[in-house]
């Protein structure tokens, strides 16, 4: 029997809008893979200690509200200090695809923009953890 791929979804920051967040996180959860939502108003450590402590395999943020190139690079440095290495950090928001390839560039996974169908996002997840060391274990 094939593991489930846990994710983490993570609203950080102060934006209240959190539909889109919880779409993908149910489009997740339908495709099989188990799912913790954190909610609202999240700072990057109680992100990143979420994480830790459900052991994900995947942390993906949902921020739309202009603060992602202060948010993904705190969360992947709090994972990086944490040893979580081979964790994917990804996500989406409203991210002009400049900030995006910077994004990419520091080591964050593939962003998905608004519209996005949910089945990219839920390939995505299968073929990283597919090719990761995490699917081993």
């Amino acid at each position: 029997m094939e593991r489930k791929i846990r994710v983490l979804v993570a609203k950080p920051g102060l934006d209240g809008h959190d539909r889109g967040a919880k779409v993908v996180a149910a489009a997740l959860r339908d495709a099989g893979m188990e799912v913790i939502y954190t909610g609202l108003r999240q700072t990057p450590e109680m992100i990143v200690e979420t994480a830790l402590q459900e052991d994900v395999d995947v942390v993906a943020l949902s921020i739309l509200s202009g603060a992602h190139m202060t948010l993904f690079p705190k969360v992947l440095q709090l994972m990086r200090e944490k040893g979580m290495n081979d964790v994917l950090l990804t996500g989406g928001g409203i991210i002009p695809e400049e900030d995006m390839k910077k994004l990419e560039e520091m080591g964050v996974g593939r962003l998905f923009g608004p519209g996005t169908n949910t089945q990219d996002v839920v390939e995505y997840i299968r073929e990283w953890f597919k090719n990761s060391p995490r699917s081993q274990q």
